[in-house]
């Protein structure tokens, strides 16, 4: 098989915007400001969800720029058109009336209308929701979407072009996940509070079947019906619900039986079985209607996430990042088809995190992280089923913190793959910081809980002992966002959010410290009023210096635990490094250096313009102190510093 990389560089290159010239080395060196072009920061290939039409699949990509829906011939086995998405960080929601297929995007909210045999595509409507997160059609070739913040349903007719808002299944609640529809009803999955609704199409009238003993859950977040009956899968104990659409009181709970799994992330009634697929297993899994016997069919591939379970032709296709699975029930087969490899296309997408060991750069993304090596210019692909969010170099090991299941993974430079430490539990979901405290020899690990949930965590690894640890609540009712640990005390700054979805119940970050010898909270104070969050902390010889959501640095005196100045530096909050008596910080477009004696701040580049995932700017410190990396676009940029002053 030729290696997935491969497949990613030669399709991303032809499709690479041209950069502007960049500086010019003097005969001495690169200056402080100085870019070096290294390429694609993250090359990836992620697909959203899907559709067939006749003997070709659909599918449609999430965070390239632009997106596409890729046409999958299974009787060619190639990818063999492309078509473009203009608008929107992804796709997450398609179906299908008649030969056209309807395509959802989010951040912004567009919908798109696939003639697919004309193969063109028309932009047919716009909706003020952040996320169109689903979508199903009626009999009668209605479309349905689901959408977030609100969360709110939303009806299409082709035949007229006009959209009707069928309001809020789930008043307050932020988020309808999943959406089925019949010549009567559309039934809306609902999140962070379980709902499962049916509103009456002709009358807008609601009623909630999710049975009174799932109204603890989180989510209804997948969702598939038949003539007779609505599955949904619930988060987070990996549970689905069958009910009778005629006499929902008549229902069945099934639990995915993988270890430690917590998500149903896929469901299809086809052929009197439910299949569904779990997460963070991978595992794919059918119940027998009649019965309610459980089978474990196979795990596609270890730990991936499947976005739609379609049926063709008697088979079970399950639509996974970069690739599908084919399930053959007459045969008990399962195949795992890369489709890049039969031509998707592949480009750069919109990063998460970066980081340097001094030798390579790491640049996480979907799927796992791209790493650079900085002699060669090699790039390799360490896969990782989700999203590396933060990383941190200890000696010769590299730990991420990956989402989702706030998990923690150790990587060794040259190994293959990494390997999973622990996961956090405790209903947390996003890693947000790693630190290192050489006194104790703990990684320290904050972590933002999943959606609907309140306080974030911290968890401390010992590579020594391999113990992990969780303390929830640290600061009560917010998240722990940065932190940065010197001599058995971690220094933390605070996320007013609590789970997405949430609406927060304070109004100010903080800084706090943890003992991480005793595992208590020592104190916390509220550094820059109206702050949001503490985006990045970093410590200097006496002091801790923190950035706000703001845009403002402050030097904070752990002694008098008093804020002794503040300095607004950027357009909004992003990663800060002291080396020296200078610090670096950036805002995502330009990178500013701190005079630390006379805390004053020079822009030393702009125009990065870096297209950060979720708008998060993020840069990394080389160990050596000369170097920064970040994005300019979507490219890879090492930045020159001369550090110290």
């Amino acid at each position: 098989m030729i290696p997935r990389r491969r497949f990613l560089q030669v399709a991303a290159a032809a499709s690479l915007p041209a950069l502007d010239a960049l500086p010019a080395r003097a005969a001495t060196g690169p200056r402080e400001g100085d870019l070096t072009d290294l390429g694609p920061a993250s090359v990836a290939s992620p697909l959203g969800n899907g559709e067939f039409v006749g003997g070709v699949l659909y599918a449609g990509s999430r965070g390239l720029s632009p997106n596409v829906v890729g046409a999958y011939d299974l009787a060619k086995d190639a990818v063999t058109a492309h078509v473009d998405i203009p608008t929107g960080v992804g796709v997450w929601a398609m179906c299908k009336v008649g030969t056209d297929v309807y395509v959802g995007t989010h951040a912004r909210s567009d919908l798109y209308r696939l003639d697919t045999v004309a193969g063109t595509v028309t932009k047919v409507a716009e909706y003020p929701d952040h996320y169109i997160w689903t979508m199903a059609s009626s009999p009668d070739g209605k479309v349905y979407m689901g959408t977030s913040e609100p969360g709110r349903v939303w009806e299409y007719d082709p035949a007229t072009g006009q959209s009707r808002d069928l309001g809020q299944p789930a008043p307050g609640e932020a988020y309808v996940r999943s959406i089925q529809a019949d010549d009567r009803y559309v039934y809306a999955g609902i999140g962070s509070h379980a709902h499962l609704i049916a509103i009456d199409r002709a009358t807008g009238e609601k009623r909630d079947l999710l049975p009174a003993e799932l109204a603890d859950r989180d989510w209804v977040s997948s969702m598939a019906m038949s003539d007779t009956h609505l599955a949904g899968g619930m988060n987070s104990l990996a549970e689905l619900v069958i009910l009778d659409k005629a006499d929902p009181s008549g229902h069945r709970v099934v639990k995915a039986s993988a270890p430690g799994e917590k998500y149903v992330v896929a469901v299809l009634i086809h052929d009197g079985y439910v299949y569904f697929a779990g997460r963070p297993s991978g595992t794919f899994y059918r119940c027998e209607l009649a019965t309610g016997k459980l089978e474990v069919l196979g795990v596609p591939y270890f730990e991936a996430a499947t976005h739609r379970l379609l049926a063709h032709e008697g088979r079970v296709y399950g639509i996974q990042d970069s690739a599908v699975f084919v399930y053959d029930p007459a045969t008990g087969g399962l195949e795992y088809r890369n489709l890049v490899q039969r031509g998707f296309k592949a480009a750069p997408e919109e990063p998460m995190s970066v980081h340097s060991d001094g030798r390579r750069v790491y640049v996480g993304g979907k799927g796992g992280a791209d790493v650079h090596d900085l002699a060669t210019g090699k790039v390799t692909r360490l896969g990782i089923a989700g999203e590396p969010k933060t990383l941190l170099t200890v000696g010769d090991t590299t730990y991420l913190g990956v989402y989702t299941q706030a998990a923690l993974y150790a990587h060794h430079a040259g190994d293959a793959e990494a390997r999973l430490l622990a996961r956090t539990g405790n209903q947390q979901d996003r890693p947000r910081d790693l630190a290192y405290d050489a006194r104790t020899g703990l990684v320290v690990m904050p972590t933002q809980p999943e959606p609907g949930h309140m306080n974030g965590a911290l968890s401390l690894y010992s590579p020594r002992t391999g113990t992990y640890a969780t303390h929830r609540p640290v600061v009560e009712r917010q998240t722990v966002y940065s932190v940065v640990a010197r001599h058995g005390t971690a220094y933390l700054g605070t996320l007013i959010q609590e789970g997405l979805g949430l609406p927060p119940v304070t109004t100010t970050a903080r800084l706090a410290a943890f003992d991480l010898v005793g595992r208590k909270l020592l104190w916390q104070v509220e550094p820059v009023p109206g702050a949001r969050s503490i985006t990045s902390l970093a410590l200097g010889p006496d002091f801790v210096y923190g950035m706000a959501s703001t845009g403002d640095v402050f030097e904070f005196d752990p002694r008098t635990r008093k804020v002794t100045r503040t300095l607004k530096v950027g357009a909004k909050g992003g990663d800060l490094f002291v080396t020296g008596r200078v610090a670096y910080c950036g805002d995502g477009d330009r990178v500013y250096k701190l005079d630390l004696a006379a805390f004053t701040a020079k822009t030393i580049v702009e125009g990065l313009a870096g297209q950060w995932f979720g708008g998060e700017p993020k840069l990394a410190l080389d160990p050596s102190g000369r170097a920064l990396y970040g994005v300019r676009g979507r490219n890879l940029v090492r930045i020159a510093i001369s550090g110290h002053r």
